[in-house]
C-alpha cells in the first residue's frame, strides 16, 4: 500500500518508519527539508512526497489547526484514505464534515510519545503494544475504517479502541491533557528550584511531560477547552478535599481519601 505521511515529527516519522518496516511504500512530506534528508538517511521513508495525491493512505501529523486547514484545502486523490492523529477529534471531524468531500477520512490519535519531540526521537517500535483510538461517526467509510485499523495493526499498536469524537475528547481530557497540566503545575513549586537530590521515581513520574511543545499543548487546551476546564475542577475539588483532611490532621479522613484512590487504580488494572 502506498502511504504518505504529512509531518515528520516525533510521531509522524514514527508512523513512517513502522509502517515502512511492515512492508508499505511510504513517502514522507514535511515543511522542513532537514527531516526529509534526515528520514531518508535512517530509513524511515522511501521518497519525498511533493503533493498529497497518488497515495491510497495520507496520515496527517501536523499541530491541530494546521491539521484542520490541510483537511479543508488539501488536494488529495479522489477516494484516498485520509487520516490525521491530533490530540482533540470533534473540531477536526466538524471541518472535515462541514461539506462533501472526494475523499474518506478517518480520525485517529496514537496514544504513545515521549517527553522529547522531533524526528530524532521517532522511533519505528514507538508504537508496540501501545494503545490506538479510532473515531467514527454515521458518515465514515467502513472499508477505509478496515484499512486503517489494519494499518495500526501493522504499526504494532496493541489494543485498538474505537469511539465518537466526542467521547474521544472527553476522556483524552482527563488522560492526556489533564496529566500535562498537573505536570506543568507541579514543577512550577518555588521549591522545585531547591529539589535536587531530594527526588526519587515520584517526582520524576509526575513531572515527565512537562517540558513538551507548548505551542502544540496550548491548541489542544483550547480545542478541548470545555472538556478540559471539568476535569480541572474536578482535581481541584479532590485536591480541596486532601488539603481541608490534612489542615485538619484528620488521618481517617487521609486514609478515606487515600483508599478511594487506590480502589479505583487497581479497578483499571483489573480491566486491562
Amino acid at each position: 500500500m502506498k502511504v504518505i505521511v504529512y509531518g515528520l515529527g516525533i510521531i509522524g516519522a514514527s508512523v513512517a518508519a513502522s509502517l515502512k518496516a511492515a512492508g508499505h511504500e511510504v513517502l514522507g512530506k514535511n515543511r522542513s527539508r532537514e527531516s526529509i534528508v534526515y528520514a531518508l538517511e535512517h530509513g524511515m521513508i522511501d521518497g519525498e512526497a511533493h503533493s498529497l495525491c497518488g497515495a491510497d493512505v495520507v496520515f496527517l501529523a501536523l499541530p491541530p489547526r494546521v491539521t484542520m486547514r490541510v483537511l479543508d484545502e488539501g488536494a488529495f486523490s479522489e477516494g484516498c484514505i485520509v487520516a490525521d492523529i491530533c490530540g482533540v477529534k470533534a473540531p477536526v471531524e466538524e471541518v472535515v464534515l462541514k461539506k462533501p468531500r472526494a475523499w474518506r477520512y478517518v480520525g485517529t490519535h496514537p496514544m504513545a510519545g515521549k517527553e522529547t519531540s522531533g524526528i530524532r526521537s521517532a522511533s519505528a517500535a514507538l508504537f508496540r503494544g501501545a494503545n490506538f483510538v479510532m473515531v467514527k461517526n454515521v458518515f465514515t467509510d467502513p472499508d477505509a475504517f478496515f484499512v486503517v485499523r489494519t494499518l495500526a495493526q501493522d504499526m504494532g499498536f496493541g489494543r485498538i479502541v474505537e469511539c465518537s469524537a466526542a467521547e474521544h475528547d472527553r476522556m483524552i481530557a482527563l488522560t492526556s491533557q489533564l496529566a500535562h497540566v498537573v505536570a506543568n503545575s507541579y514543577v512550577t513549586t518555588p521549591l522545585s528550584a531547591h529539589c535536587k537530590g531530594f527526588t526519587g521515581g515520584s517526582f520524576q513520574d509526575m513531572s515527565r511531560v512537562a517540558p513538551v511543545d507548548e505551542g502544540v499543548w496550548a491548541e489542544l487546551f483550547s480545542l478541548n477547552s470545555a472538556c478540559l476546564c471539568d476535569e480541572i475542577g474536578r482535581l481541584i475539588a479532590r485536591l480541596g478535599q486532601f488539603r481541608d483532611a490534612v489542615a485538619a490532621r484528620d488521618e481517617e479522613a487521609i486514609c478515606r481519601l487515600m483508599r478511594e484512590g487506590k480502589e479505583r487504580y487497581l479497578e483499571f488494572f483489573r480491566e486491562k
